[in-house]
């Protein structure tokens, strides 16, 4: 649980900035305007943060940690954990999948929020942020959250899509990230990213607990990924099948409840906190094809990937130490690597494979649960099952 140096001089400089990293006027320049694969390895690496639930820094407790832990403990953990997972693993792009920060104790929400994105911005990498059910507890509406961390530096997030004025919720926006610069594919997105907002709580008297991905939200989804699917399959060096997709939001969906120890991987430590209906973003899944793994957050002792109807349906694990946890099960973020097909000219092509582990914060960042989620061959490979005749 011990601080490192590198890491106290970069929280130095953040906390005596008094967080006006992207305040003044004018500053937020966003250099990221395309995400790409790395021309050296073929790889695009993908860290998910869920549930950091971020308050007021050195002053914020933990939750749930050993004793021993507790006298020393506090937001700065969470900051300390992120910059050890961005000095291993050199993410491409950081994804934060909501309970950003936890409103109840954030006193001043901007300054919260700055503090816990910190990390990425002063790393200088790509981000991109989805809401929960918490981020909008303190002073600033759901929307004000989102239009803050629009207007932050090095983001990608969105606050809506600008062409669906009625869309439900604040964050909906897709990402793509194109081939290798010289190669085939340098203007085409060989992988898809979609982001929701899965709401809160319910606003309807007859429908309890949290909030769902509504029928406009997933409009928007199915014409994004047919629009995509068509650039990338019916244009000029048309590909044969369309490009993966993955999916974030923060709450899961009821199909999350599918699985049992027999076949996920990773472990389920509590319950599945979904809505109480079943809107049907997951069939919306299916039916569009491209979407070959979804990533949640809410339930932070869950950590599991488990595969339904070939999209695989993975939790993140808890992240954050002002998030409730389970003394002595570390903290933990999932990594996602996608990696690019050789050509036979020495050269690359569209994405071969995707798989996915866990980091946990321990003494040696210990790697977890290495899985393949999807590959180019075992997809090719699939077979039908017949229908049988009532």
């Amino acid at each position: 649980m011990e601080i490192s140096s590198l890491t106290k001089l970069f929280l130095i400089f953040i906390f005596l900035s008094s967080f006006q990293l992207c305040k003044a006027s004018g500053e937020v320049i966003n250099p990221f305007t395309k995400l790409r694969f790395d021309g050296k390895n073929g790889e695009f690496r993908i860290l998910q943060v869920a549930d950091m639930h971020y308050g007021d820094g050195k002053t914020t407790p933990c939750k749930n940690v050993l004793p021993q832990q507790m006298s020393s403990c506090s937001d700065l953990n969470t900051t300390d954990f992120i910059f050890r997972l961005i000095n291993a693993e050199k993410p491409h792009l950081i994804v934060f999948t909501g309970d950003n920060i936890f409103g109840f104790d954030a006193t001043d929400p901007v300054k919260s929020m700055e503090a816990a994105f910190a990390p990425a911005i002063s790393s200088n990498i790509p981000w991109a942020a989805v809401l929960g059910n918490h981020d909008q507890q303190s002073t600033l509406s759901r929307e004000g959250v989102m239009k803050h961390i629009v207007g932050m530096k090095s983001t990608l997030s969105q606050l809506n899509p600008p062409d669906v004025p009625d869309i439900d919720g604040f964050g909906n926006y897709n990402l793509e990230v194109h081939g290798i610069e010289g190669s085939e594919l340098t203007n085409k997105s060989v992988l898809n990213l979609y982001f929701l907002d899965s709401g809160d709580y319910s606003t309807v008297p007859s429908i309890p607990g949290y909030g769902w991905i509504k029928p406009s939200q997933q409009f928007w989804f199915q014409r994004t990924s047919r629009k995509l699917k068509k650039t990338y399959m019916h244009t000029s060096n048309a590909m044969k099948a369309p490009a993966p997709g993955l999916a974030y939001f923060h709450i899961p969906l009821p199909e999350y409840a599918s699985f049992d120890s027999s076949n996920f991987t990773g472990v389920r430590q509590e319950g599945i906190s979904s809505a109480s209906i079943n809107s049907g973003f997951f069939t919306t899944m299916v039916e569009a094809g491209d979407v070959k793994a979804a990533f949640a957050g809410h339930d932070h002792l869950n950590d599991f990937c488990g595969k339904l109807m070939d999209i695989n349906l993975c939790y993140a694990g808890g992240f954050g130490y002002h998030a409730y946890g389970k003394a002595g099960w570390s903290r933990r973020a999932r990594m996602v690597v996608a990696s690019l097909e050789k050509t036979g000219k020495g050269g690359w092509g569209d994405v071969k494979s995707i798989k996915t582990w866990k980091r946990l914060d321990d003494e040696h960042l210990t790697t977890i649960d290495t899985q393949v989620l999807w590959s180019k061959r075992s997809a090719g490979a699939r077979r039908k099952k017949p229908i049988g005749h009532h």
